[in-house]
């Protein structure tokens, strides 16, 4: 784990945007398009907002947008993870249509998985990943929407999966996989609020929580975190263990 405090929110985003933008110059560069997965919840909102109103460099032509989870609603549901981001960030850059992937959480959870297996499989191929990968953390240690231990998240293959957990609002979710994640190029962990500072203490500790277990293979996730959010000893640095 790298871990970078800030002392809120907004200073925080005010370096993870230009980080977005460079990492897709960089991609764009070597491959031609950025492939990247946006967080769900609030706590992305800053960012997007500043990768939406300031000149940051990206080309949007060549972007393709994923989501690393959703709520199983409507996209104009107020808990839509689409609908959120689609106001402070999509709606307001010069992104194709066609290059905005969202998950269908309207659709039947298993339907909507299989929909964006195969939007996954059309974009990237069968072994293609993601360039980045935004997350965020919950209080209890969850990212994306994989809730539980480590045999929980191990059931789910491939890239996709519908899943349910009591301890979430609304219970049904669907997520990109543990498996699926950790073949992305880079993660970026956007954490803020006291409310996720126990669970970043708890992986500091070494409890093997969902958000302790994303560890792409080419690199070390990268943790952006507020004064807040940040453990009592705040400079605790621990190596990605799978």
């Amino acid at each position: 784990m790298r871990r970078v405090v800030f002392p809120d929110p907004e200073a925080l985003a005010a370096i993870a945007a230009p980080l977005v933008a460079r990492r897709a110059a960089a991609a764009i560069a070597a491959r031609g398009r950025f492939l990247v997965a946006l967080a769900g919840g609030r706590t992305p909102l800053p960012v997007f907002r500043r990768l939406a109103v300031e000149a940051v460099g990206i080309d949007w032509q060549a972007v393709e947008l994923f989501w690393t989870d959703e709520r199983c609603v409507p996209p104009d549901h107020p808990a839509s993870n689409y609908g959120t981001a689609m106001d402070a960030l999509v709606a307001r850059v010069p992104i194709p249509k066609a290059s905005v992937h969202r998950m269908r959480g309207e659709a039947p959870p298993t339907q909507a998985a299989s929909e964006y297996n195969d939007e996954l499989e059309r974009v990237l191929g069968s072994h293609g990943a993601l360039d980045l990968v935004l997350l965020g953390v919950g209080g209890d240690g969850h990212t994306a929407s994989l809730f539980g231990d480590g045999e929980t998240l191990a059931e789910f293959g491939g890239r996709v999966a519908a899943v349910r957990s009591e301890s979430a609002e609304p219970p049904l979710r669907l997520t990109l996989t543990l498996e699926f994640l950790n073949r992305s190029r880079e993660a970026l962990f956007l954490v803020t609020g006291k409310g996720k500072r126990e669970a970043l203490a708890r992986i500091d500790r070494g409890e093997q929580l969902p958000a302790s277990r994303v560890c792409p293979v080419a690199s070390t996730p990268l943790w952006f975190v507020d004064r807040a959010a940040a453990p009592s000893d705040g400079t605790r640095r621990r190596r990605c263990d799978g």
